[in-house]
């Protein structure tokens, strides 16, 4: 099974939850940053699943009290409509579903999938778009989901601090080659998402003086998530500008290397405030994504030769 990464900002009561006016459910809803889904309770009398059904569906369309969340259902396509068969409820919307990005689209779909599968009796839920299949990048079927196929990233709690070792991936002296520096017990806040740590680190550069910096350290990280195994590294205009004499290869796969030292990640998209139709230094192209290049890397002796 396919499992993905999300950040839950608010954790509510447990679904289905006795409570004195009747049970308790939780209606999740993105957040207006989309980065992560919110959760609030939801009460109702209803106890009929077929009802139960429809009254959370008629939830995650509705506009929430809160204006920092964002109704899942109310994102510009329509659901067209449902069809339930023993344990599987299937979902199907019209094509406008199709013109969401990446991220967004797993938070609508883990916010959807996590409200409905609290309905007695619903295990499982697929999603189709004009009754064909919801497909990934790769064209591959994204298949049945449950509430577990979307795991909880919310951290620890506030002001809680850990040890890591990181392995990253800088400039060695000409620019035009990677040397593997390993910082050993980096102090970091465990609120932060591990890719996020170390695309942060690589911003700050090296610690080392075998190593060279390989991004503008004036660069803001707008948004780092992993979806699919798919790291998406969103930066601020200020990537494009390179102030240090290191090749476009360097820089790339000094983030992409970096970030593919981590376990649940396979490859790395770079976008510039959202947009992946940009080439870094007019000779690599964003909209590719990255796998790790250990081509380019260089021992730390010779990076110093």
């Amino acid at each position: 099974m396919l499992f993905l990464v999300l950040s839950v900002c608010i954790t509510a009561c447990g679904s289905g939850s006795e409570m004195e006016n009747g049970k308790s459910y939780n209606i999740y809803y993105v957040n207006n940053e989309e980065t992560c889904i919110f959760s609030n309770p939801y009460q109702t009398q209803t106890e009929n699943s077929q009802s139960l059904l429809d009254e959370l569906i008629g939830q995650l369309a509705a506009r929430p009290n809160k204006m920092e969340y964002k109704a899942p259902l109310a994102e510009g396509f329509e659901l067209l409509g449902y069809s339930w068969d023993g344990e599987t409820l299937t979902v199907n919307f019209d094509e406008h579903y199709k013109e969401m990005d990446n991220i967004k689209e797993v938070l609508v779909r883990a916010a959807i999938v996590r409200t409905l599968s609290q309905v007695p009796d619903i295990k499982y839920i697929a999603f189709t778009i004009l009754n064909e299949p919801l497909v990934d990048r790769s064209n591959v079927a994204i298949g049945t989901m449950s509430a577990d196929t979307f795991i909880d990233n919310a951290g620890n709690e506030i002001n809680t601090y850990e040890k890591v070792n990181l392995r990253l991936y800088f400039a060695n002296e000409n620019g035009d080659r990677l040397v593997e520096e390993n910082q050993r017990n980096v102090i970091y806040n465990s609120n932060i998402s591990m890719e996020k740590l170390v695309v942060e680190k690589l911003i700050e550069g090296p610690t080392t003086g075998n190593s060279y910096p390989t991004i503008n350290p004036s660069t803001k990280l707008l948004s780092v998530t992993v979806i699919d195994r798919i790291c998406y590294v969103n930066f601020d205009e200020a990537f494009l500008s390179q102030p240090y004499s290191v090749t476009s290869d360097v820089t790339i796969y000094s983030i992409t290397n970096s970030l593919i030292e981590l376990p649940n990640i396979n490859k790395v998209q770079i976008s510039i405030n959202g947009d992946t139709s940009v080439y870094y230094k007019e000779s690599i192209s964003l909209a590719n994504m990255f796998e790790r290049n250990l081509d380019l890397v260089t021992s730390a002796a010779s990076a110093a030769e």
